[in-house]
């Protein structure tokens, strides 16, 4: 067994033609190139049990080479995934499940019958790889880069591959996101944790794909930087597999999904006071805002209007095309894996980071909802939308972690808010919209759970 540390990035064939040449592989490829040719059929039952369990079992032809693998379910954080590999080389190509027993084998599967283990699909890809080593400080660093070109094929469908594959294949796993945000900085590299196993399953059955990510393990126990840490990498993560998912089929409630998970990154960064210095967070809101100004008044307009919502998918691809989006999401991934917020705070920052949720929230609650002042918004709802960047701080915490909270009502609370938030968003000002906000900051404040946290 080895464990496989990887992050792919979906390119363009123009882009994959540029990485061939980049001064940045050339210059550490001592090599050059290796050119082969990979035919590779997956197995499962018909039930899919293997795609359910989270296990991947192929064959693969490279050469004169047979080798049959099995990867098991592993973790995957924000493009970046780790998993266990199974390999055995066999003499022909036909698969020998007896090799598919012992420790290698999930549980999960024990039951199994695996004479019900038929071919479901291929993906026969060329792959140029190169051995990238350079020093990391005093450390060695040895990279697998691939670039693979071909198809998925399901039947009489099939689906482009066209992405860089970044192994590790000696080193810390900062280096893959390292070297992916410097080839970034010019080329469009879209992180992308959908493996070829799952794309052959998409096409199989286009809802077998899960845009879920398992929710973060947060308690009143766990510390304010270790719950902001695991609620950034879940946001960061889900946005990627909706970009991927809106980009495969365009339907128009993933890039409403898309847009409000990154105001939700962006509300988050703007939250934790001096737990995460300005300064620490200054990049990644400029990156967030200046996505957000383009794609949230798209967005707010295509709730009524259709040839917006039709014209998106397009205009999407083109944002996939331009460096932006995966220099972001590869620069966000560094800032956390290396968890840069806490490295320049003071002792008061400090002792912000290390506080446990249960104590730190309340207070941070309190704080917003007194500031908020409803009961001028009640009076002057015309000037409601300024207050916007408060409610989706208050709402952020309240989505992801008001199980800590030992309040009344919590519930019901974050549904009214999310009412206001709606109603502070919308563009267009009308008789009609000012009597909405006016009606539901009355609703917000009445509500006992707002009382309780305006007395913190």
């Amino acid at each position: 067994m080895q464990k496989e540390t990887e992050i792919k990035l979906r390119v363009s064939r123009e882009t994959l033609a540029a990485l061939r040449e980049h001064p940045l592989l050339k210059k550490r490829n001592k090599n050059g190139w290796e050119r082969r040719e990979l035919m590779n059929q997956y197995f499962d039952t018909p039930e899919r049990d293997l795609a359910q369990a989270k296990v991947a079992l192929r064959l693969r032809k490279d050469g004169d080479e047979v080798i049959q693998t099995l990867k098991t379910r592993g973790q995957s954080v924000a493009g970046l995934s780790e998993r266990n590999e199974y390999d055995w080389k066999l003499p022909k190509a036909k698969l020998d499940v007896k090799k598919l027993d012992g420790e290698c084998w999930p549980e999960s599967l024990a039951e199994l019958d695996k004479k019900t283990l038929k071919p479901i699909f291929t993906t026969d890809f060329v792959r140029e790889r190169a051995e990238i080593a350079w020093g990391r400080g005093k450390a060695k660093v040895v990279i697998e880069a691939a670039l693979d070109l071909g198809h998925v094929v399901v039947g009489k469908h099939k689906e482009e591959i066209c992405e860089l594959e970044l192994e590790l294949r000696e080193g810390e796993p900062a280096a893959l996101l390292e070297l992916a945000a410097e080839l970034a900085e010019t080329l469009a590299l879209m992180p992308c944790d959908i493996s070829k196993a799952e794309r052959g399953y998409r096409l199989y059955d286009a809802n077998s794909y899960s845009l879920s990510l398992p929710a973060p393990a947060i308690s009143a126990e766990t510390p304010l930087d270790d719950a902001f840490a695991a609620l950034a990498w879940h946001l960061l993560g889900s946005s990627q597999r909706l970009a991927e998912q809106y980009r495969f089929n365009g339907h128009w409630r993933l890039l409403q999904d898309w847009v409000e998970n990154l105001a939700e990154l962006r509300a988050l960064l703007s939250s934790l006071g001096q737990a995460a210095p300005r300064p620490s967070t200054h990049d990644l809101r400029v990156a967030l805002d200046a996505l957000l100004e383009d794609w949230r008044p798209l967005v707010q307009a295509g709730i009524e209007d259709e040839d917006v919502r039709k014209a998106a998918p397009e205009q999407f691809l083109e944002e996939l095309e331009d460096p932006r989006w995966g220099l972001f999401s590869l620069h966000a991934s560094r800032w956390l894996l290396a968890r840069t917020w806490t490295a320049e705070r003071n002792t008061r920052g400090n002792r912000q980071g290390a506080a446990q949720l249960h104590s730190w929230l309340p207070r941070l609650l309190g704080e917003e909802a007194t500031s908020l002042q409803l009961q001028r918004y009640q009076q002057q709802p015309e000037d409601l939308a300024e207050q916007l960047p408060r409610i989706e701080r208050i709402q952020v915490w309240m989505h992801h972690a008001r199980n800590v909270l030992d309040i009344a009502e919590v519930d019901r609370l974050y549904g009214e808010l999310n009412k206001l938030a709606q109603l502070a968003n919308e563009p267009t000002i009308t008789d009609e919209l000012l009597d909405a906000r006016k009606h539901q900051a009355i609703a917000v404040y009445q509500n006992r759970a707002w009382k309780t946290l305006l007395r913190l």
